[in-house]
């Protein structure tokens, strides 16, 4: 059976469409994020990461015994949402991560979800979103109790799991299946649009930015005409597809993203 990064390979059959799924994880530097893609991705544990790395994978998965084509966007924000239309307008669904030894990042996380759910609002739209605190194996310098993490999730009715990238690869990989799942229910309700990139020119410079209008000065992005909204490109056929850009790069207005060639991981 063919494999990628030692996961049965989904979608073999002739008629076997697998749905696709962009997930973006978002949270504060040090949250575990890339940890946590790379458990999911590979089953291994890379305590170490360029933070300023911003990283794009494609795997095939099965869930519920249906095929899924899973993107997830490991994104690589300072300390509070940045150039947030490159993932806002990308993601079927987020994974929102906080540090269960660190309060910072535990408040962090709270900004990230309270602008998903004014994105939301502003599209008129579900987009699933999970909060998700790490390091459970560093409970004893806890600094964020397990009854806080399911209080705030409670707040913007989203799913709350506790996780550790370093020792718990069946809760992690559960965490991003349930991602899958939500989406799947959100499609249930209203036909999912194709995933979109961000295109640099015809913003609308008369429209106040979201952000700007709900208090969100940090995260500035423009409201796009339907004609710079273009079909995101065909990821390549390859098992592993990554996208890198450095700070600088994302620092652009609208970065659009690009496919590099895909490398398999053994």
């Amino acid at each position: 059976m063919a494999s990628v990064f030692g996961k049965p390979r989904a979608g073999s059959g002739p008629h076997s469409v697998p749905l696709e799924v962009n997930l973006a994880i978002l949270g504060r530097r040090g949250a575990g994020k890339s940890a946590l893609t790379v458990k999911f991705l590979t089953k291994r544990f890379i305590s170490e990461y360029d933070p300023n790395l911003e990283d794009t994978y494609s795997s095939e998965e099965t869930v519920d015994h249906q095929p899924v084509h899973l993107r997830v966007m490991d994104t690589a924000d300072l300390d509070t949402p940045r150039n947030c239309e490159r993932y806002l307008n990308w993601a079927h669904a987020f994974l929102v991560v906080y540090s269960v030894d660190s309060r910072q990042s535990f408040e962090g996380s709270s900004s990230y979800l309270e602008l998903l759910a004014l994105h939301a609002k502003e599209t008129q739209r579900g987009y699933p979103a999970l909060l998700l605190g790490n390091k459970l194996d560093m409970a004893q310098y806890r600094q964020v109790t397990k009854a806080e993490g399911a209080a705030l999730a409670g707040r913007f009715g989203c799913l709350f799991f506790e996780v550790s990238a370093c020792l718990d690869f069946e809760h992690v990989q559960h965490v991003f299946h349930e991602a899958v799942r939500e989406v799947r229910r959100e499609l249930e309700k209203s036909p999912m649009a194709r995933p979109l990139f961000i295109s640099e020119e015809k913003a609308l410079s008369h429209q106040t930015p979201l952000t700007a209008r709900h208090g969100l000065a940090s995260c500035t992005f423009n409201t796009l005409s339907t004609i710079s909204l273009k079909e995101m490109p065909t990821v390549a056929q390859a098992k592993l597809v990554t996208v890198k850009s450095s700070r600088a790069q994302s620092k652009r207005k609208a970065p659009t993203l690009t496919l590099l060639k895909g490398f398999k991981i053994f």
